[in-house]
């Protein structure tokens, strides 16, 4: 059977023909559409014959957490988030490699070279490196849903997790992809045999890390023998060049048969030593690593040829140090004429991304401007969500935005340096992701902050996703130490600007730490919600 699928999409229905039992995600563009698809597909089966765990988690590390417990029982999971979400459950990952697995567990890491949509650039291969597990890189949609397969039963073979990385070119563009006509059944429940290997004190992590450390030779020689990393031996073996996942496409647009190079392409990881070694012996003098994102592969293979080999990539300078590989910049670094460039600014109009009209968070940051110019020196801290964009024309209304559930941290810590007034800006979901251990500093201190959660009741800037904490964030706020007094609600609308203004006046006045929830729905969310209840009442 064909398809035509998004990278993301050919992962997603990879899994479910794979037996997957639970999706655990958080969202986060590039790799959001897995978990919708397979929320999707679940959901066309309503007899239950697609019995897939598939909600959201309320951030990565628990759905790492979660993901680990479903492979403790025997079962087929996978996490998905982008990249900045490693960092976020880098704790239980870590953990994870030293516990090993029962059923297999795939963790996929989107990265996004270019910050399309994110903050850092950051390539995930540093992880698997940094765990000691097997990475895989496909390169293209129809390794990407096989990779998938073969990811579980590497990862049941092995008993190790299993890092899978995508960018984002791979992850938002579509192949024909050639599927099963049927999907494995799902594993049964079964207990570990060694249960003390889930049970990290330090006499059973150190036999657990010496096993990790002994099996490195077998992850090699995976590596070298399961196929996916292949060795051309090129007319002309003195130059090499040394490919990694979606890059040995960018390559093949360009790539002339007279050139004679040898190439190697890497789509599973550690390195293939023996590979590299034969590379070598045939004579190679020359090396350029084409590898989408930061220059992992580029290091490493200094430690591994000759130092009188010439490697030639992002360090050097043949390939662009930072942003996303093209076509045109690896034509260039293989020594061909480069083509003709249009100027893109002549030919498209910039039109810088504004929130939605009728958006809530407009409102917000309205009555919030209006307030703070009362002040003589506030400080705005803002975070990660649609409301971000507060911070350009025409509000420029935050001062910081740094990570998930920074704002009220940093906040505090403003605060703790005599600041005042020190506002904190946060959506419910990211509140509910990573802001709420913050409030509780907050709680603690007694710190002399305002908290403003812009909740528009849905996971707003990844396509309108639930939010965890929806309907409840006055008891959480509560339950995490808030007087009940100083939670305030308001509705973010014109017609109330009077009342959001007074209310920010006496909590901004009020010395310690209150809660202003501007509640209204996201306006995406609700056109999709009048469209659905229209079309039921017909």
């Amino acid at each position: 059977m064909k398809h035509l699928l998004l990278g993301d999409e050919a992962i997603a229905q990879g899994a479910i023909d794979a037996g997957l039992s639970g999706v655990y995600a958080y969202p986060g563009t590039p790799s959001t559409e897995i978990t919708e698809y397979i929320q999707l597909a679940v959901s066309r089966h309503a007899d239950g014959s697609l019995p897939i765990h598939c909600r959201w988690a309320a951030n990565e590390k628990t759905a790492m957490e979660a993901a680990l417990g479903m492979s403790y029982m025997g079962k087929r999971a996978l996490v998905c988030m982008k990249h900045v979400g490693m960092n976020v459950c880098a704790d239980a990952f870590m953990n994870a490699a030293i516990t090993g697995v029962n059923g297999g567990l795939i963790v996929l890491a989107a990265d996004d070279p270019s910050m399309h949509s994110s903050q850092n650039e950051q390539d995930s291969r540093f992880y698997a490196k940094f765990a000691m597990i097997p990475c895989l890189e496909p390169g293209n949609q129809q390794e990407a849903y096989d990779m998938v397969r073969y990811g579980f039963e590497l990862s049941e073979r092995l008993k190790t997790p299993v890092l899978m990385r995508v960018t984002t070119r791979m992850a938002h563009s579509r192949a024909v992809v050639e599927t099963r006509s049927e999907p494995m059944p799902q594993n049964k429940m079964s207990m570990p045999e060694n249960v003390n290997h889930f049970i990290l004190l330090p006499a059973f992590a150190k036999r657990n890390y010496a096993e990790l450390v002994a099996a490195q030779p077998a992850f090699v020689k995976e590596s070298e023998t399961a196929g996916h990393n292949t060795y051309t031996r090129g007319a002309h073996p003195e130059r090499a060049i040394l490919t990694t996942g979606i890059g040995y496409n960018y390559l093949m647009e360009n790539y002339q048969e007279a050139m004679g190079c040898s190439i190697l392409r890497i789509t599973q990881y550690p390195l293939p030593v023996a590979l590299i070694d034969q590379m070598v012996k045939d004579g190679a003098r020359e090396l350029l690593v084409v590898e989408e994102g930061q220059p992992v592969v580029e290091e490493l293979i200094r430690g591994m040829v000759p130092s009188d080999i010439q490697i030639k990539g992002r360090l050097t300078g043949d390939l662009p140090r930072m942003g996303e590989l093209s076509p045109d910049c690896v034509r260039v670094a293989i020594g061909l004429e480069p083509l003709p460039k249009h100027d893109s600014e002549k030919l498209v109009v910039g039109r810088p991304p504004a929130l939605c009209q009728g958006c809530g968070h407009r409102d917000m940051y309205a009555a919030l401007n209006e307030v703070a110019r009362e002040y003589p020196s506030p400080r705005i801290f803002g975070d990660i969500g649609c409301y971000t964009l507060g911070a350009l024309s025409p509000f420029h209304a935050i001062h910081a935005c740094v990570e998930m559930g920074a704002s009220v941290t940093m906040a505090k810590g403003a605060a703790d340096a005599g600041q005042h007034p020190a506002i904190a800006v946060i959506g419910d979901s990211t509140f509910t992701h990573s802001g709420m251990t913050g409030l509780l500093d907050c709680v603690n201190a007694n710190a002399n902050v305002v908290v403003l959660i812009s909740d528009n009741l849905t996971t707003g800037m990844t396509g309108g996703q639930d939010s965890a904490g929806t309907g409840r964030l006055e008891q959480i706020c509560t339950g995490l130490g808030v007087a009940a007094e100083h939670v305030r609600v308001v509705v973010p609308l014109p017609k109330n600007m009077e009342e959001i203004k007074n209310v920010l006046r006496e909590e901004i006045d009020y010395p310690g730490t209150s809660v202003v929830i501007a509640r209204r729905e996201c306006i995406q969310t609700l056109k999709r919600h009048l469209k659905a209840a229209k079309k039921a009442a017909k």
